[in-house]
């Protein structure tokens, strides 16, 4: 610790500053991004298979199913990410291993919202 006078103030600095950080909330807000890709890409492959859930999607006559396709992706992602960095926060976490689970489930959600691949479950 150092003590300097400027003027008639007497100033005292510290040298140093602990600080804990943790990586539990990024490892959340990426696996939380992951999870609302997938919502979105289920909920596409659903809509297509079924007419019922086609037409419990259309949040907003206009838009579609896609209206409550990425309503419903939004408040999972938000829901996750909340429980999520709950459960995380004062923890360190791999990031590595979050890195890699929310890139298989971005590829998941990618997937079902394909056209060749949610047309498989397209009702007839």
């Amino acid at each position: 610790m150092t003590t300097r006078t400027f003027s008639d103030v007497k100033v005292k600095a510290v040298d140093t500053v602990d600080a804990v950080v943790t990586t539990g909330p990024a490892a959340a807000a990426m696996v939380a991004g992951g999870i609302g890709a997938l919502m979105i890409g289920l909920l596409t492959t659903l809509a297509e298979a079924s007419e019922v859930i086609a037409n419990a999607l259309k949040f907003v006559k206009p838009v579609g199913p896609l209206s409550g396709k990425t309503i419903l992706g939004v408040v999972a992602w938000l829901i996750s990410w909340f429980l999520l960095n709950l459960a995380l926060k004062d923890r360190d976490s791999n990031l590595s291993k979050a890195f890699t689970i929310t890139l298989a489930l971005i590829i998941a959600g990618l997937l079902l919202t394909f056209p060749p691949f949610f047309e498989l479950f397209a009702a007839e």
